[in-house]
């Protein structure tokens, strides 16, 4: 019942959210238009529940040359490639709200693990061991609002398993509101590669 609820619930705030937001993407899509040549959207091959491969939208923040297929945590310097605009959209989390179509397709919903790249087997095996890839992805989940790009790989599995048995309205409603409030702080944003404590490549963005 939760989960046919919240499909219905995920339908009614993304076309709430793609009415409200409508202008505000339209302005989005002028500027980068201006600043680089290349299309609006970018779209990303990712995994979706069971493991099925979708693709996700997002407002381009990135030059055309930019190397295909290639995760921003793996470039050496991704900023070279990261378009002005681009970087705004990004530190701001507005180059997500094309995921809004997303979820009114049915790939995603509000909440859930974020989609892992279709080449990010560490994190999908990692997720395998919770079960997380059973769920439909989302737009935020608890691992964004417990470190986001900060946590390491193994972190932000458990913290994917843990939704996955603790799933509810109530949870859910807690991890929207402070998902707002950490995009308003523009905290646990990175770019690039880093290296945690215990010798291990944290998984940017």
């Amino acid at each position: 019942m939760y989960f046919y609820l919240k499909r219905i619930f995920d339908f009614l705030f993304a076309f709430i959210g793609i009415i409200i937001l409508f202008i505000p993407m339209l302005i989005i899509a002028v500027l980068i238009k201006l600043e680089s040549k290349g299309k609006v959207f970018f779209t990303q091959k990712r995994v979706g529940k069971n493991k099925k491969f979708f693709y996700i939208y997002k407002f381009r923040t990135m030059r055309t040359d930019t190397p295909a297929n290639m995760p921003t945590h793996m470039l050496e310097n991704p900023d070279i490639y990261i378009t002005k605009i681009g970087a705004i959209l990004r530190k701001t989390s507005l180059d997500e709200i094309p995921q809004l179509f997303n979820v009114i397709k049915g790939d995603m919903s509000i909440i859930g693990p974020r989609p892992a790249l279709w080449n990010q087997t560490d994190l999908i095996k990692e997720r395998d061991k919770y079960n997380a890839n059973d769920l439909k992805p989302g737009i935020t989940g608890l691992a964004q609002i417990n470190g986001r790009d900060e946590l390491p790989i193994d972190i932000k599995a458990k913290y994917d398993g843990e939704y996955s048995k603790k799933a509810g309205f109530l949870l859910d409603i807690k991890i929207l509101i402070l998902t707002i409030k950490i995009v308003i702080k523009g905290s646990g944003i990175h770019e690039g590669v880093s290296i945690n404590e215990n010798g291990k490549s944290i998984n940017y963005r």
